[in-house]
């Protein structure tokens, strides 16, 4: 019998999170298998065709302290994102610190109520209001640390489209689809696109050929459910690795322009409101 795990992401978490590249055309059968298992989140079950807006604005040190130790594989490394699904208010908001230590990554979430983050980042004259629980507060707090001991600042402004399921069978697992990757060169506390900015990333130089979706399994570190061993198993899915802050990056400072009338998820791009 399936029980409702709709309850908001813990504040922090220590999951596996395995990534594959897929087409699109693998969307629909990998829903269908999770039906099984699993519900839509709440924003999914909230949108038309089941996908969301995701808008992630990633911090690094003045020299790209954070990206090198991704790029390096050290075996302990973390980034720092502020994220927003709801980018007419931009609240709540989400300061997320990623850390991953060998295979295991650990989640630290603050959820932000207060509009007046940029100035509490920017200086120490506003401090954040808000908090609806101690652990937001002190995750918050380990945000604001870092980003000071580190000088980090915005870099890179991200959105995609997401899909995501919650299992109602297991106390934490989750699965998600992304599609329609872009992003922009973001210097400023900002989480509001400029559309003439935004360039895609999710093509043919950095995904495998006829693979524009990133799909992840995400569940506790202690033990991943047989259900998604069965889904690996039945799809003869093969893991790989991908970063949207890096791809983005390279997009960005690559100086290269893909053309949006190329895109292999093109499927999707009209039903979405791509222009």
């Amino acid at each position: 019998m399936k029980k409702s795990n709709q309850q908001e992401m813990p504040s922090l978490l220590e999951r596996h999170e395995l990534k594959y590249l897929i087409p699109f055309s693998l969307v629909d059968d990998i829903s269908d298998f999770l039906s099984i298992y699993c519900s839509k989140d709440k924003y999914s079950e909230n949108s038309e065709d089941g996908f969301y807006d995701v808008y992630s604005l990633y911090f690094d040190s003045p020299d790209f302290l954070f990206l090198r130790k991704r790029l390096e594989g050290a075996e302990n490394r973390f980034n720092m994102r502020i994220r927003t699904y709801n980018i007419d208010s931009g609240m709540p908001c989400f300061f997320e610190i990623k850390q991953k230590r060998n295979r295991i990554v650990r989640k630290y979430r603050a959820v932000i109520h207060d509009p007046l983050w940029p100035q509490a980042l920017e200086t120490s004259l506003h401090p954040l209001e808000g908090f609806q629980s101690e652990k937001d507060a002190l995750n918050a707090d380990l945000f604001i640390r870092l980003l000071c001991s580190y000088q980090a600042a915005p870099r890179v402004l991200t959105h995609y489209r997401r899909k995501a399921f919650i299992s109602e069978v297991d106390d934490y697992a989750r699965v998600t689809f992304d599609i329609n990757l872009r992003c922009q060169l973001e210097e400023q506390f900002n989480l509001t696109p400029d559309e003439a900015q935004m360039n895609a990333y999710d093509n043919e130089t950095v995904f495998d050929p006829d693979c524009c979706v990133i799909l992840e399994l995400k569940c506790y570190s202690t033990q991943v459910p047989l259900w998604m061993l069965d889904l690996i198993r039945y799809f003869d899915l093969k893991q790989g690795c991908f970063s949207k802050y890096s791809a983005s990056i390279h997009q960005v400072f690559g100086n290269f322009q893909y053309d949006m009338g190329d895109r292999l998820a093109g499927s999707v791009s009209a039903s979405v409101g791509w222009g």
